[in-house]
């Protein structure tokens, strides 16, 4: 206070300023909560039939979708628990069931027996389920490991290392992305008859070791390590091969688990290349033995299950059931490190 108060009516006349300025500032306050909050109230009255339209037609839209993705899948594990005799009926009657009506086991059951009978009734010997598993988990590990050792080399040499021509190599690298996959099979498959690899895992291996798209993938996320940890690196006498194994592996690798993950689900359930050049028989082995089948479960179990004069469909799905399980473990253990592999690589800096 500039001038001191003299009198008590002076004291009093103060105290009822200062009251009625407290009232005052209290008021407006009120005022402006209660002004602030109609106008939300009028914001999110008039917002609120767009969000549940928005909302309403997103769900919609991923159902339908989900019915696309599902009812494949539904139908494969339908058909599996039905005979060839309702499968033919139903399709003489061009009906289309998803409820497996009589229930049997029986297909799943020729899936993994030592025999059939053919079309004379006559009990052949076939190739056992688990040789053809055994063939598969060979060619999709060692696809995978030798895509993760390519994918792991190349992406650090264009992330870190400097090279007259790197970015322009990239490019040229990237661009064979555009090319059709139907060309890289007619010339892969050439290479190999070049190299008479056919009915040989080298085929199943080799021709399949380097990715693109997966080199891409990781060198995204080897970016994102700050160069001063290079430099550090380098000033502390670290060699570029114990800097890859120490540092860049480390922190990448939520991005290397799910290349791996993602080659073995692709190792897993090709189909078209082993039927190219694994549909025979090993005729001279060491370690397999002669004449060893080596076939995969994609096409060895779609050949167990047709001939010149049949085809059994339901067994077919059986044996697609028994491939697609694998797979679907697989997911579901570590469908965690695929999307915070993806997420990773999505994030700069």
């Amino acid at each position: 206070m500039r001038n001191a108060i003299k009198s008590e009516q002076e004291l009093q006349a103060y105290l009822e300023s200062g009251n009625q300025k407290l009232a005052d500032s209290e008021k407006y306050r009120l005022e402006h909560r209660n002004h602030k909050k109609d106008g939300e109230y009028t914001i999110g009255k008039s917002y609120l039939p767009k969000m549940i339209v928005s909302q309403s037609l997103m769900y919609i839209f991923l159902i339908i979708f989900a019915i696309f993705i599902l009812l494949p899948f539904l139908f494969m594990i339908s058909t599996s628990f039905i005979s060839q005799t309702t499968f033919e009926m139903n399709k003489s009657n061009n009906t289309i069931t998803l409820l497996p009506i009589p229930f049997t086991f029986e297909n799943y059951v020729s899936v993994f027996a030592p025999t059939y009978v053919d079309n004379l009734g006559i009990v052949q010997e076939k190739t056992s389920f688990w040789i053809y598993f055994l063939n598969t988990f060979i060619s999709a590990a060692g696809g995978m490991l030798v895509t993760v050792i390519t994918s792991v080399l190349a992406a650090f040499a264009f992330a870190r290392l400097n090279f007259k021509g790197k970015n322009a190599l990239f490019l040229v690298i990237l661009a064979t992305m555009m090319i059709p996959g139907e060309m890289m099979v007619i010339t892969n498959y050439a290479l190999v008859k070049e190299f008479n690899w056919e009915n040989t895992f080298a085929a199943l291996i080799l021709v399949h070791g380097v990715s693109v798209f997966y080199i891409f993938y990781l060198r995204q996320t080897f970016q994102q390590i700050p160069n001063e940890l290079y430099l550090a690196a380098k000033v502390d006498g670290y060699t570029d091969w114990k800097y890859l194994l120490k540092v860049m592996i480390p922190i990448g690798m939520p991005t290397i688990v799910t290349i791996i993950i993602l080659s073995l689900m692709g190792g897993w359930n090709a189909y078209v290349w082993p039927q190219l050049v694994a549909n025979g028989r090993i005729q001279h082995s060491v370690i397999f033995g002669d004449n060893y089948d080596i076939r995969l479960v994609s096409n060895g179990l779609m050949a167990s299950f047709s001939s010149e004069f049949s085809d059994n469909q339901p067994g077919k799905m059986a044996g697609s059931v028994v491939v697609t399980l694998p797979l679907f473990i697989l997911f579901i253990f570590f469908h965690k490190y695929i999307m915070r592999g993806v997420s990773r690589s999505g994030i700069k800096g």
